[in-house]
């Protein structure tokens, strides 16, 4: 891509990735790369500037993430919480362990006048740090300070050099947003040239250089990722995109009917549609442990590829809808690995594909607002992220037809009021699962032994934080009465009011 980019240096923060989306907001490229990687890869790309990200480390511990500075020479560079100790530490500034650690809201001072932290509306900001720097490399000048961080922010503009101590990424710092503002736009001279529809005419073009006169085999489940993925394919080769759903049993309530029909009667897609529930029912059998779970229904969709081989094989790519954060939380060099992601779980031997993926790189939002360009509908674009292996992950223990469909027509109640009521407006996510367990109850006088369902509601900007939406709770004691009402074999309703982290979004 021809585009003035931004690299964000990973160090291990937890906030690396909010700092990525905030600069594409702005609309300017931006990708995070990892420390360990970044000296070689800005020396062979010259990025239009780079912003150091935070970390967990002490850059006065042996073998703490580093970076060699002589490759940021003449680009403009923006050091934040660790990123700009490590600045102080590499240019000959000093750096101590803190007497007062700040954690949370704190109020700064600015000190300088003209600085990119000048002249704000706010200089509330968030803290998250242990060390802090003592004395600023020769030819800075501090910029704000707080009570107990004497050099808040230090910069030497000559030099195109800026670092925070907080973190303006974050919505805890109101003006955060204007601050990195100004290092793009007034310190980098950066031009806002990176859009959906630029992203798109790029996209079409790789790929139609990339696949040339081939066919591409494209999973799609009716989620978002895999629908803005197929339309994508579909206005780059048409019907070279043979786009394939497996119905797997594990969909949410009619949806696997509606997929069918938006891919036949609002794309026009070269779709082929396969009834495979009764063979993945019958390998989850006894299956229990959630990433054997993952494994199973991955190991299944390649066995469903096998017995299609003859209508398959002339395909010579495999175009999967993988996600950022799925990257991040599947394993990445700074961040450990969570849960496997479900896309294509291993090709068989005769599916020597190769492998497109032109939403890698991605956030949701970003998915979202190129699946408008390419004008899908809203109730594509706007559905609420679903995992790849379905219900299999919402429902605990062992997956079977009959609790399948209790957590369908319970998820159905649960999101279906929540829509009625207009509560459903700002919820990332929101699903029934039902628990591994039992419960005593007493329905009609009689006592009940019985499945508990746990319901849940998150508001999230991009899946990698997560906290519980407030329902009113008037709504959820009308869900939980139909519920237990109309759903054979519950007899309780509990409702799940843990963020991430410490839990996933998923239950499983």
């Amino acid at each position: 891509m021809d585009h003035q980019t931004v690299y964000v240096v990973d160090f291990g923060g937890q906030y690396t990735q909010l700092i990525v989306r905030r600069v594409r907001e702005f609309g300017v490229y931006s990708e995070m790369i990892a420390w360990p990687d970044a000296a070689a890869k800005i020396r062979e790309n010259k990025p239009s500037a780079v912003i150091l990200s935070g970390g967990p480390r002490s850059t006065l511990e042996e073998g703490a993430p580093d970076l060699d500075f002589s490759v940021l020479e003449g680009i403009p560079t923006l050091g934040i919480c660790y990123g700009m100790q490590l600045m102080a530490h590499r240019l000959g500034g000093k750096v101590e362990a803190a007497g007062h650690k700040e954690y949370g809201h704190r109020t700064y001072k600015p000190v300088a006048d003209g600085s990119i932290v000048d002249a704000l509306t706010s200089y509330q900001v968030w803290m998250s740090h242990g060390d802090q720097v003592l004395e600023a490399p020769t030819g800075f000048i501090t910029t704000a300070s707080t009570d107990s961080c004497p050099i808040a922010a230090f910069e030497n503009d000559a030099k195109h050099i800026y670092g925070v101590q907080f973190h303006p990424e974050v919505s805890h710092t109101p003006d955060g947003k204007t601050i990195l503002r100004r290092f793009l736009f007034e310190k980098a001279n950066l031009k806002a040239d990176w859009t959906s529809q630029t992203f798109i005419d790029e996209q079409v073009a790789l790929i139609r250089e990339t696949v040339g006169d081939k066919k591409v085999l494209c999973a799609v489940s009716g989620g978002v990722d895999s629908s803005v993925m197929a339309a994508l394919l579909i206005r780059a080769i048409g019907d070279r995109a043979v786009c394939v759903f497996v119905d797997h049993g594990l969909m949410r309530k009619n949806e696997a009917e509606q997929v069918i029909e938006t891919f036949r009667g609002h794309f026009h897609a070269n779709l082929k549609a396969f009834d495979e529930k009764d063979r993945f029912f019958g390998k989850l059998k006894g299956v229990t442990e959630p990433e054997k779970k993952r494994k199973t229904i991955g190991e299944q969709f390649v066995c469903v590829f096998e017995d299609h081989a003859k209508e398959l094989q002339d395909c010579d790519f495999l175009a999967q809808g993988t996600l950022y954060p799925d990257v991040i939380e599947s394993g990445s060099p700074t961040a450990a690995k969570i849960k496997t992601h479900h896309n294509v779980g291993g090709l068989p031997d005769w599916m020597n594909m190769k492998l497109i993926e032109p939403l890698r790189w991605l956030f949701k939002d970003e998915v979202r607002e190129v699946g408008r360009m390419l004008g899908l509908p809203d109730e594509m674009v706007d559905r609420e992220p679903f995992p790849g292996p379905g219900l299999g992950v919402r429902i605990l223990g062992e997956v079977t037809p009959e609790r399948v469909k209790m957590v369908q027509d319970a998820d159905y109640i649960f999101r279906s009021v929540l829509k009625e009521r207009g509560l459903n407006k700002g919820i990332w996510q929101s699903y029934a699962a039902l628990l591994d367990v039992r419960s005593v109850g007493v329905m009609g006088d009689e006592r009940t032994y019985e499945h508990p369902i746990v319901l849940r509601a998150v508001e999230s900007e991009d899946a990698m934080t997560a906290r519980a939406v407030a329902i009113p709770f008037d709504a959820l004691e009308h869900i939980a009465n139909r519920i237990v009402n109309e759903v054979n074999g519950v007899n309780r309703v509990f409702y799940d009011l843990t963020s991430k982290p410490p839990a996933t979004i998923e239950l499983e």
